[in-house]
């Protein structure tokens, strides 16, 4: 039963994970591997909860996995 629980969570994290990975690779193309007269833009508002929570979700995927790994 407790695996199952940490089964279905991983699942879950990793889609969210996933999904916020590509929101933030949306706006990339190809234009930033071409592009080399590089400036720096800090990110603010929106973007910066998407990449801050995208920090949590992969962190807490490992967790769950080295959790699962313990407990199997």
């Amino acid at each position: 039963m407790n695996l199952k629980i940490i089964n279905l969570a991983q699942i879950a994290v990793s889609l969210i994970f996933i999904a916020l990975i590509l929101i933030q690779s949306k706006g990339m193309g190809l234009s930033g591997l071409i592009e080399t007269g590089g400036f720096y833009r800090s990110k603010r508002g929106l973007e910066k909860i998407i990449f801050i929570l995208t920090i949590i979700f992969g962190f807490t995927f490992i967790l769950l996995a080295f959790i699962n790994l313990l407990t199997a």
